[in-house]
């Protein structure tokens, strides 16, 4: 995919550095556009997925990530789900400076109950990278919509979602 020149993907944006730092928040940047390294993502322990085995990020076997039936929480599910969209969105993205990522919105279908180590896979049209690199030279903003399966150890399908982002300009690089 091809961004505008001079762009990329950025963490929390909208405010200038002075002001972000005042709050806490970090450039994603910082984080050298490394999902796993975010610190929400930390705290849960996710891990990259093996290379070339299609898994983009992964939450380990635990106790502590189950619920009430001993499955696999539906929280810790959707976050497999978050962060697998935003790792191929790095992948096909790679490291640029000047875009803010959000989630817009999620929607999943819990398809069965998940047990042990589950893992997500990403996909999006090869179309819906060019319109999205077309409208942020245009408008300075898009919406890419990328589809996720998080699977458990037996490579089933436990959880379907579609998960959109809204990818903008930064204040920053709009002269604000």
């Amino acid at each position: 995919m091809s961004l505008p020149r001079n762009s990329a993907l950025s963490g929390p944006g909208g405010r200038n550095a002075r002001a972000r730092a005042a709050d806490g928040r970090r450039e994603a940047t910082e984080y050298g556009m490394d999902v796993i390294a975010l610190p929400f993502n930390r705290f849960l322990g996710l891990e990259k997925g093996p290379p070339k085995s299609g898994l983009l990020v992964s939450l380990p076997a635990s106790a502590q990530y189950t619920n009430h039936l001993g499955t696999v929480h539906a929280s810790a599910l959707l976050a497999v789900a978050e962060a697998g969209s935003a790792e191929l969105l790095v992948q096909h993205c790679g490291e640029v400076t000047g875009y803010v990522p959000v989630v817009r919105r999620l929607e999943a279908k819990f398809r069965k109950p998940a047990r042990g180590r589950v893992s997500a896979l990403a996909s999006v049209e090869t179309e819906a990278f060019n319109r999205l690199s077309s409208e942020l030279q245009a408008k300075g903003r898009a919406l890419i919509g990328i589809s996720v399966e998080v699977v458990d150890e037996g490579g089933i399908v436990v959880l379907s979602a579609k998960v959109e982002w809204f990818i903008a300009r930064s204040v920053e690089s709009r002269g604000c």
